[in-house]
């Protein structure tokens, strides 16, 4: 479990020389840039180099571009393309002009196919009405309103006519629930007519049309729909064609751009003073030989390296580096916030006892295999960082199901092994009432040592990061290890052993005085530090406060310690929750007992996984990342151009 060493690079060259130096910098996809403020100080005389990330605007022009006609681009790379700025913006532009001329001529003819069709659906509706409708729209004296009538409302339309000889609707068609038809009103009372109608929720739509009747115009549109319905075909056949021709054109100059507009985030941390810039940031110390002498190749450019180690006061991000196995532990690393640089990574120590854990609160040989296999399928097909979990964990479970002797719930299917091995029976009978505080014990004495591994890990990162004091006086410091240890290892032979070790020297020595370590490890760490200030502003004040403080730190002992029942009890939740799928199945019979089985064995399997990996993570994250770990490091996120290859 490690970080990898980090290094401070410090660029300082001639402005006109930027380029060259943000290309190199983004090229090598090791570079994180940091802000120059955070290395120095005295700033007042710097201004922001000037940047005008033309590439971004273009890369956004052509996206939206190519997203118009729904194109899957992707970025490759081209080590053998190197345009100009100038040359590749030009470009960018012809791409999208011609792309846009395309689109437009497209969706023109198809918003003419869709108005085509509209008025052909709105016509049909009127298709009984024997009359031009043009002559109907031009009259002088009566105002023609063409659309369509609730059937709700043909009643009450039928006692405002028996009223008014004036209103009166021509139904020419008709469906579930409207009349389609037209509406006539004398110019002197079109505008009482038409209250009228819009109280009965006429819905007035446009006919469009000439010298023809509603027949002839419906004529007219069945023409001119295939037509149409052609010319949208040919617009699409031409886009096609455009990109087949220049799939090898767009994708360079995407690429291109795309890697472009990343680099300059690099130049827009940079800052000039007079006609030098400077750019600083971190890189991995085993790629900084390689970048060195890229860099000292552009004229100008002076570098200066520092190792992390001499700049934590700058916070370097970190980059994790573990073993093969460990590696896939990195996630839960993360989720819970990176170490910091000079703090210990605990993935490896996760991935031992997460792997462990897991196996024993989820122990069955046949269950374990297929959780095998769905782990290693989630990664290799859908590359789920969680499969590559799930993978070990489930071998940790078959490992654990055969010392119990479980294989998808039958408890002795795995005897004539056991027997053949030498053994009577199998080795653990998890079942067996004289074994129930066996689990549970065992199961505590399995947080007591975490707990202590996690404090004495607590002091290595504490020493490592040169805070003696808490590395001795804290909760979790060499003063808690002992209070700790002590206090159980007596109650334990006190209780079980029944032998007498608590006796008052060693109560006094073991137990009283580290806590009152504990109680004063404020002040006492302060002064180890060589804090000046290390005494409280008032010690009375101090005590009282410590004293209910002193409460929840022994709470805390307890608590973390009985946390790890829970992985007796699904030890045994395990083995019950089987007990119970068996029973039904034997109560069901025949047929029905191995669909129980099977069912029960899915359901157990989705719904106990899932459980035991979130409260193996709960395990990890609360009762033993607390004791020793911050997780307050920024990550190391170099300026990388994700390469997609095709």
């Amino acid at each position: 479990m490690a970080v990898l060493p980090m290094q401070a690079v410090n660029v300082i060259g001639l402005v006109k020389y930027i380029d060259e130096v943000v290309t190199v910098l983004g090229e090598s996809g090791v570079f994180h840039p940091d802000e120059v403020s955070n290395f120095y100080t005295e700033l007042q005389d710097f201004t922001h180099v000037p940047t005008n990330n033309t590439y971004a605007e273009h890369l956004a022009n052509l996206k939206s571009a190519l997203n118009r006609i729904l194109f899957d681009y992707k970025i490759r790379e081209f080590d053998d393309y190197d345009p100009a700025a100038e040359e590749l913006e030009a470009l960018s532009e012809t791409i999208v002009s011609d792309i846009d001329l395309l689109c437009d001529e497209k969706e023109a003819a198809a918003e003419r196919l869709r108005e085509t069709r509209h008025n052909y659906s709105v016509t049909q509706q009127f298709a009984g009405l024997d009359v031009e409708i043009g002559e109907l729209l031009k009259l002088k004296y009566m105002k023609a309103h063409f659309g369509k009538l609730p059937k709700e409302s043909m009643p009450k339309l039928s006692l405002y006519k028996k009223n008014s000889k004036n209103i009166d609707f021509m139904v020419c068609t008709e469906d579930k629930t409207h009349c389609w038809g037209v509406y006539f009103a004398p110019v002197d009372q079109a505008e009482k007519i038409d209250r009228i109608f819009e109280g009965l929720y006429f819905e007035p739509t446009e006919l469009v049309g000439g010298n023809e009747t509603p027949g002839e115009r419906i004529e007219i549109y069945k023409k001119e729909i295939p037509i149409l319905e052609r010319q949208v075909k040919e617009a699409q056949e031409r886009i096609d064609r455009y990109l087949k021709d220049n799939d090898e054109t767009i994708t360079r100059c995407l690429s291109k751009l795309e890697e472009l507009a990343l680099y300059m985030g690099i130049r827009s941390k940079a800052l000039q003073h007079g006609n030098s810039f400077i750019i600083v940031g971190w890189i991995p110390a085993e790629d900084a030989d390689q970048l060195k002498r890229r860099l000292t190749k552009i004229r100008s450019v002076e570098l200066d390296f520092s190792d992390a180690k001499e700049e934590l006061d700058k916070r370097p991000p970190v980059k994790l580096k573990n073993a093969f196995f460990a590696k896939p532990f990195e996630f839960f690393t993360e989720m819970y916030g990176v170490p910091k640089y000079n703090e210990i990574d605990p993935t490896t120590f996760v991935a031992i006892t997460y792997i462990i854990i897991f196996g024993i609160m989820f122990a069955d040989l046949g269950q374990g295999f297929v959780l095998t296999i769905v782990g290693w399928l989630m990664w290799k097909l859908k590359k789920m960082k969680i499969g590559k979990i799930l993978a070990p964990c489930g071998v940790s479970s078959m490992v654990f199901g055969t010392l119990f002797g479980s294989f998808f719930g039958f408890e002795h299917l795995l005897d004539p092994m056991y027997r053949s091995m030498g053994y009577k029976a199998k080795p653990f009978e998890v079942m067996a009432s004289e074994n129930t505080n066996t689990i549970i014990f065992a199961a505590i004495g399995i947080g007591v040592f975490l707990l202590i591994v996690a404090m004495l890990f607590n002091v290595y990162s504490s020493l490592k990061q040169k805070n003696y004091g808490r590395a001795l006086f804290s909760t979790s410091g060499l003063a808690g290890i002992v209070f700790y240890s002590a206090t159980v290892f007596g109650l334990y032979s006190e209780i079980f052993l029944a032998k007498h070790v608590m006796s008052t020297p060693y109560i006094m020595g073991l137990i009283v005085f580290p806590f009152i370590l504990i109680f004063f490890s404020e002040p006492l760490t302060d002064l180890v530090n060589g804090e000046k200030d290390w005494q409280p502003e008032s010690w009375g004040g101090y005590i009282v406060e410590k004293l209910f403080e002193s409460i929840e730190v022994l709470l805390s002992y307890v608590t973390n310690t009985m946390s790890f029942l829970r992985v007796g009890a699904f030890v045994l939740v395990h083995a019950g929750m089987m007990l119970v799928v068996f029973v039904l199945a034997e109560t069901v019979g025949g047929f029905g007992y191995w669909a129980i089985v099977v069912l029960g064995n899915a359901l157990v399997m989705a719904l106990e996984a899932l459980l035991v990996a979130i409260q193996v993570l709960r395990l990890e994250y609360y009762e033993l990342f607390s004791r020793f770990y911050s997780g307050e490091g920024r990550p190391f996120e170099p300026v990388k151009f994700m390469k997609e290859n095709s």
